[in-house]
């Protein structure tokens, strides 16, 4: 509810700090949950949902809604982003076979926070921000692996770093309002390029199937 109070008011760093604090939430809800053992101990609440829930709406939801607003995609193309962000990601989330066997994700898994705010600070021509759009939504919905930071065991030691990593430099380019000079936006850049491209590099070296 804060980062989409800022994102109506157009503070977008101010919107993804606490996007960032809402990533370091996600990251650390899963190991708490599974340690007190919330499915005996709190079993009248579907955790799984509630994740889900929360997860569109502040990695996709939010994210949408800023860079239709912000004017970075304008005209046509913004409302090409945001309706087919919104409902690939709703039907995704609704995919029973997202997770994989190692806990990694079939397909894009709509974390659109992560592209939104490297659109954000680097500013590509709006025509490379619809492609990546485009690529990324067709991606939700084919055979390619996706890791999670903390659930996906193999890289493990190079994952969660480098998730940590992107999350600090996520935070760096909001703090300085994605000032162009800052050394934040090519760290944020990077890391993304890992996440997003570790998964499919693991189908390749291991000939892994889904």
């Amino acid at each position: 509810m804060l980062a989409m109070l800022a994102a109506v008011d157009s503070k977008w760093s101010l919107m993804f700090l606490w996007l960032v604090v809402a990533f370091i939430v996600d990251g650390i809800d899963g190991p708490l949950a599974r340690h007190y053992d919330v499915k005996k101990n709190a079993a009248e609440f579907d955790g799984v949902l509630l994740d889900l829930i929360i997860d569109y709406l502040t990695y996709v939801f939010i994210p949408a809604f800023a860079l239709f607003k912000s004017g970075l995609m304008d005209g046509w193309t913004g409302w090409f982003a945001i309706i087919v962000i919104t409902f690939t990601s709703a039907l995704y989330f609704a995919d029973t076979r997202m997770k994989t066997k190692d806990n990694s994700f079939s397909g894009f898994p709509g974390c659109w926070n992560m592209l939104v705010i490297v659109i954000f600070a680097v500013e590509p021509n709006f025509w490379v921000s619809l492609a990546l759009v485009t690529v990324l939504a067709v991606a939700m919905f084919l055979p390619i692996k996706f890791i999670h930071p903390v659930r996906t065991e193999r890289w493990r030691w190079l994952s969660l770093p480098t998730a940590l990593a992107w999350t600090f430099f996520a935070g760096w380019a909001a703090w300085v309002d994605f000032h162009p000079e800052s050394w934040a936006h090519w760290g944020l850049v990077a890391t993304s390029v890992y996440l997003l491209g570790a998964g499919a590099a693991q189908q390749i070296l291991y000939r892994e199937r889904l």
